[in-house]
């Protein structure tokens, strides 16, 4: 079932800085030059980095379509102090093992 419209912006809503690219009816999520995650069957999925994992401990990990890699579930979606915190943690993990490489 595609992600819907309505979906994707009541998380860009509470997402300040998110921007998005439509792919075979769901949404990739970007957070300054990095993929951060995606909105996959109405639900808003980010990668499991270190930082992400340590601020979301009982997190649910699901996959975001067959044959995916498992991603962490975001359902705080409304605490937009909690989503500034959560994206700025993802940005800097994904810079992190970019500059390793």
């Amino acid at each position: 079932m595609p992600s819907s419209k309505d979906y994707l912006e009541f998380v860009l809503e509470h997402c300040s800085g998110l921007t998005f690219r439509s792919m075979m009816g769901e949404y990739v999520l970007y957070y300054g030059s990095k993929v951060i995650g995606g909105i996959y069957d109405n639900r808003f999925l980010v990668k499991p980095t270190k930082s992400a994992l340590e601020l979301i401990p009982d997190v649910r990990l699901e996959l975001p379509y067959e044959g995916a890699k498992k991603m962490l579930l975001v359902e705080n979606i409304e605490d937009e102090e909690f989503l500034k915190e959560l994206l700025e943690a993802l940005y800097r993990d994904l810079l992190e093992s970019q500059n390793k490489k």
